[in-house]
């Protein structure tokens, strides 16, 4: 029962600080908690900011703060335009890698345990007789090669079975882990 709490809590401080952040300017709050809040994020954080780069590093480093500040926000400033047309191509770029991850980790074999190449895995993946001893897996009556596991949903054993990702519609295993590990990490 605390999970629908903390996100009860999680949305109304969320609906605040928006609120706050959209209306705070508005005479009907002035002198409000919602005014103060919205001082804070559009103005109040970044003064503190500065004077606590002011107390740890000093005032050359603070001058240095403003100095950037003014040179990327306060004036003419073409090198702003680079990433504009950067971004036109990377953006594409990122939207394709992103999608032939999804793709990879979506549907390829996770490392699918077969009565056909069990003897492999088995070689691979070799027992501990402390953590993985030799069982025969009760669904699909193979060996169960160390690490592996069943997946109730796929209806299959999976080498290295890491989970069943309901995003990807798949197990994560051991020959598609990298593909969700860079998905992931994109």
């Amino acid at each position: 029962m605390e999970v629908p709490w903390l996100l009860v809590v999680h949305g109304l401080v969320t609906a605040l600080v928006v609120v706050s952040f959209l209306c705070g300017q508005w005479p009907i709050f002035e002198g409000t908690f919602i005014q103060r809040i919205h001082q804070f994020l559009t103005f109040g954080a970044y003064h503190y900011l500065l004077r606590l780069v002011q107390a740890v590093c000093g005032n050359g480093a603070r001058d240095l703060v403003l100095g950037v500040e003014q040179y990327c926000c306060d004036r003419p400033n073409p090198i702003l335009q680079v990433p504009v047309t950067l971004h036109r191509y990377l953006s594409v770029l990122a939207v394709v890698v992103g999608s032939v991850l999804f793709v990879l980790t979506s549907f390829s074999d996770p490392g699918t345990v077969t009565h056909e190449n069990v003897s492999q895995y088995v070689s691979s993946y070799p027992y501990d007789n402390i953590i993985y001893v030799e069982k025969e897996c009760s669904t699909c009556k193979i060996t169960r090669p160390a690490r592996a596991k069943h997946c109730r949903i796929c209806d299959r054993c999976v080498a290295r079975f890491d989970h069943h990702c309901g995003w990807m519609n798949n197990c994560i295993g051991e020959k598609n882990t990298r593909y969700f590990v860079a998905f992931l990490v994109w």
